[in-house]
């Protein structure tokens, strides 16, 4: 057996498992020499949640991140991984958008395709993997591993000859959850290599505290490319840390001939990178082997984390983890990989946060129940598909079948916004935010997230990072963000808050007079005017968490009946239909396309049916 190839995550996944994505362009480059001198096989920069965050979090272009790493890595390989039909959004793309994609990926500087299916069902593969062979690239086709009553070794082994028969050039074994175990890594490896006569690679989230016992297992059993990170961004929900591979191979027959020295270096120049992001650590970073009950994969805990306590509810987080693999099995057990992590998580945090099962169901697991998303694994619920989608048949077919080419369409919307066929694709991939982030863009008002970095002499730096909470003044709730700049030794600091939504500026010495003293009383009193009245009718259409209104599907003196969604509204990166509590007219819209929205707020008010 010839030497292990290694290929390294620090660039997308190990920072999407610790810090929720969030490492920028600027901290990847100073170390790119460094990195392309080490001879990995391949270097996985790009692709899974990094465009979602260059958008979303970083002000970043993440076709110029591609560029720029292409540019400072001429030597290696890179890597991204890619969602099959999904690319690199929630939805099923149409084919013609899939193509575009990956040619433009292609020809922006990406060598390997790893392509995967939330729900290992090989036909939503078939396109994205023609498209790469079409580009002249690396297919590497995916097995997300799981464990349940309906997967089991001689599934994986059949998937994998289906991989091999479209073209793939190799195989992965995804274990995105951690769920491997070092006998079972050895059986399933053991059974793939017999089959299939093609380079198998090893992901394996170190979560349980098992992956390097797998890693080692797999080499011995034939897997020649392993996983890792960089051990400043290992461990805990990512993978086992590089340099400790490196070394334990090291005078062995497996030996992986790459300098344990550079690799080191490397190491000390990401730990204290690291620091920069403190703010957005995951709480989760020790071995935790709830993962062999609740699925979690390594990439989504920590953002579920951070979702949970956006919503003031990171105390719910166990019964959260408790309500997963019920809300899977109900689901017919899908793999936890993007999206299906993001659905099935989602509707176990709505779960819990409403107090009743299902009373809300995402928009996402109405598509998934009606086989949008391709062929659930095993049976599901009947009670919950009647509920999600009535009488309604699910499809049986390739759901992209049903998708006529958009590519024109999606241009057409977007417009002079797009000054490149990569700016259509990423509002393709993310219309709301890739269409804010072009217009700020234009604008010149592209503004990253704000970071906590400690200063040189320990102490802190100014801070701008936003705090929020809700005040209560003559009988109402008002939802306050707060951002402040300066030091808190300094006698008086600049506070730039919004108070429902409406942005106003004070100089005060102590948070508390933000409440107290004139400048935001002001804006208190600016914004009663446009207060949304509390809820107190059973015609009152709420929401039961604090989100984004997407799209509102009805006007003042539209006619509803009870169970018609009346909106759209986004939270944690779902969309959630708000239906009509009763049957009636409509007296009153109280939100438009964009508005941020709460619990305890009306949104519709509805004259019910006498």
């Amino acid at each position: 057996m010839s030497k292990i190839q290694i290929t390294d995550l620090i660039l997308r996944d190990a920072h999407q498992s610790l810090i929720a994505t969030r490492l920028r362009t600027e901290d990847m480059l100073p170390v790119c020499e460094r990195l392309d001198a080490i001879g990995y096989w391949s270097l996985e920069c790009w692709g899974g949640a990094t465009f979602d965050a260059c958008i979303r979090f970083l002000a970043e272009d993440p076709w110029e991140r591609l560029r720029r790493l292409r540019e400072a890595l001429p030597n290696t390989r890179l890597q991204m991984l890619l969602r099959g039909q999904n690319l690199l959004g929630y939805r099923h793309y149409s084919d013609d958008v899939v193509h575009a994609f990956v040619q433009a990926a292609a020809r922006n500087g990406m060598d390997v395709f790893r392509i995967f299916d939330a729900l290992n069902d090989t036909r939503n593969l078939r396109t994205a993997i023609e498209a790469t062979l079409e580009a002249g690239k690396h297919a590497q086709g995916t097995i997300c591993y799981t464990v349940s009553p309906v997967h089991d070794i001689a599934g994986f082994v059949k998937m994998g000859r289906e991989l091999a028969a479209m073209g793939c050039h190799s195989i992965c074994i995804k274990d995105m959850a951690g769920l491997l175990t070092p006998y079972a890594t050895g059986e399933l490896v053991q059974a793939l290599k017999d089959a299939v006569d093609l380079p198998l690679h090893l992901h394996s989230h170190a979560t349980a505290g098992l992956a390097e016992m797998c890693h080692l297992k797999a080499i011995e059993h034939g897997c020649e490319h392993i996983d890792t990170a960089i051990s400043a961004f290992a461990g805990g929900t990512s993978h086992p840390p590089t340099e400790s591979l490196v070394a334990a191979l090291r005078g062995t027959r497996f030996d992986t001939g790459l300098d344990l020295p550079a690799l080191q270096e490397i190491g000390m120049y990401f730990y204290e990178v690291r620091k920069k992001y403190r703010q957005y650590e995951s709480e989760y970073t020790g071995v935790d082997t709830r993962v062999q009950v609740n699925q979690i994969p390594g990439g989504m805990i920590s953002n579920l984390a951070n979702q949970l306590r956006d919503q003031n509810a990171l105390d719910r987080m166990q019964a959260v983890l408790e309500e997963i693999p019920r809300v899977r099995r109900d689901m017919g057990y899908p793999p936890l990989v993007t999206p299906t992590s993001q659905i099935v998580g989602t509707q176990a945090v709505l779960n819990v946060l409403t107090g009743e099962r299902y009373q809300t169901i995402t928009k996402e697991v109405k598509l998934y129940l009606q086989g949008g998303y391709g062929r659930a694994p095993g049976a599901i619920d009947p009670e919950l598909l009647r509920k999600a989608i009535g009488e309604e048949t699910p499809i049986d077919h390739r759901p992209a079948d049903d998708l006529p080419p958009e590519l024109d369409r999606l241009r057409e919307e977007i417009g002079d916004l797009a000054e490149s066929e990569e700016d259509v694709l990423t509002y393709a991939m993310f219309p709301e935010i890739g269409r804010q982030f072009l217009q700020a863009r234009r604008d010149g008002t592209l503004q990253p997230e704000p970071l906590q970095a400690p200063s040189e002499e320990g102490g802190e730096t100014p801070s701008t990072a936003p705090t929020e909470f809700n005040i209560f003044l003559h009988g109402d709730c008002y939802h306050v963000k707060v951002t402040g700049t300066g030091l808190k030794e300094e006698s008086q600091r600049h506070f730039y808050f919004t108070v429902d939504g409406i942005p106003e500026e004070v100089r005060v010495e102590t948070l508390s007079e933000i409440v107290l003293e004139g400048g935001a009383q002001g804006a208190v009193k600016s914004s009663i005017a446009g207060k949304r009245p509390r809820p107190q009718g059973r015609g009152d259409v709420t929401t039961s968490m604090p989100g984004n209104i997407v799209d509102v599907l009805v006007r003042e003196g539209d006619e509803v009946v009870a169970g018609q969604p009346l909106l759209v509204a986004e939270a944690m990166k779902m969309e959630t239909e708000i239906q009509a509590p009763v049957s009636g007219v409509v007296e009153a819209v109280y939100v438009a396309k964009g508005d941020a929205v709460n619990p305890d707020e009306t949104l519709i008010a509805i004259r019910p049916q006498e």
